[in-house]
């Protein structure tokens, strides 16, 4: 049955292709397309503004990683080179030549050859999986989009060990790890050491064996808790919830300390497309008190750390939600028919729907390019 649906993607991708070639045109000039551009995520010690957009095409993402990992060697090679001269030879500030980027790299250009019609009709079948019958579900385009996101973040983990494994036996200790400059420098007692994620308590919730060392997996749930599955982790993620949002130091949240902190979070995250100029306090305070009614199970008019552990994935999404936030969207643009799903061809019809996310919406005078068929 496997190999008879595999057939059947490769006869019916390649009459698509057939008739898109042959189909007739208005003019003879070759269709226009927009210029794909690689996007630039390289932070280097720094505090993310932003969630990053969801990478749709491994190609693409495995030659951003290339990218953004010749960045990181510049930036983490001449810092460290930096220190080494300053320590040991002032004076003597020679630096390291690196090559500038070129266009090539920069672009998914005529150099390339990207033809993403070709790309689309190669991942289809990979994403069509639960059940492969032709269609892509909004199900199936989030676990594809969180397969890929999980890639990226295990990348950057990687080579954040390398930064702090000092000693290269694969594992981080707690003396090993320094803090993000803008944890060290900051002045807003809401961040940072005040706020506790980079103290020794965040790192022993990481640490799932207790051995006093992250390993990989540890160290990336250290660095990502949103998405942890260790129950001491999420746990500790409530304790920082109470203590940032306790005004009064009483070390639980009180009815107006989560209506005033938390429940416009939990509402966000229920209603997408939530709009607080709509709604006034007066109007909220009452689903906000059902709600907290719900969570404060021994009913003593405050919640403590595991009352608030129900709550805690939409208090700090994990990357499942962001991956149907992009699947969501990616449909709603590109379902012609509307019927809640995707076609091949309903997917080779908006391919910038899916490569929205590096194509340089800004170059206006955009050229002709014949491999983006």
């Amino acid at each position: 049955m496997g190999k008879a649906l595999v057939i059947i993607y490769i006869t019916a991708a390649v009459l698509l292709l057939f008739l898109i070639s042959h189909s007739p045109s208005p003019s003879n000039k070759p269709k226009r397309h927009r210029r794909l551009k690689l996007r630039s995520n390289f932070t280097f010690d720094s505090h993310p503004t932003h969630h990053e957009h969801i990478p749709f095409d491994p190609l693409v993402a495995q030659i951003e990683r290339q990218r953004e990992d010749k960045e990181w060697e510049k930036q983490y090679i001449d810092t460290h080179h930096h220190q080494l001269i300053h320590e040991h030879a002032p004076g003597q500030e020679s630096q390291p030549e690196w090559e500038d980027f070129m266009d090539a790299e920069d672009y998914l250009n005529d150099e390339h050859k990207f033809n993403v019609t070709d790309r689309l009709v190669l991942l289809f079948p990979k994403i069509d999986v639960h059940p492969s019958d032709g269609f892509v579900t909004d199900h199936e385009l989030t676990d594809w989009n969180l397969e890929q996101t999980r890639k990226e973040v295990l990348h950057r983990t990687q080579r954040d060990m390398e930064v702090h494994d000092k000693n290269h036996d694969g594992f981080v200790s707690f003396h090993e790890y320094e803090p993000p400059s803008w944890v060290r420098n900051s002045d807003n007692t809401s961040f940072g050491y005040d706020m506790g994620w980079w103290k020794e308590d965040h790192f022993s919730a990481s640490d799932i064996d207790g051995d006093g060392l992250l390993n990989i997996t540890e160290f990336n749930d250290f660095l990502h808790p949103a998405d942890t599955s260790n129950p001491k982790l999420l746990h500790w993620l409530c304790k920082e919830e109470i203590r940032e949002r306790d005004s009064d130091k009483d070390a639980k949240v009180n009815f107006n300390e989560f209506f005033h902190g938390l429940f416009d979070l939990v509402r966000n995250y229920d209603e997408e497309s939530h709009d607080t100029s709509h709604h006034s306090e007066d109007s909220q305070e009452s689903p906000a008190r059902k709600l907290f009614a719900e969570l404060d199970k021994d009913g003593d008019g405050y919640l403590s750390e595991a009352e608030l552990l129900p709550i805690i994935g939409k208090l700090h999404p994990s990357e499942r939600y962001y991956a149907k936030q992009q699947a969501d969207y990616i449909i709603q643009q590109a379902d012609a028919d509307k019927d809640g799903r995707l076609t091949l061809k309903e997917m080779i019809d908006s391919p910038y729907v899916f490569y929205s996310a590096i194509f340089n919406e800004d170059d206006e005078d955009y050229e002709d390019h014949d491999e983006f068929r």
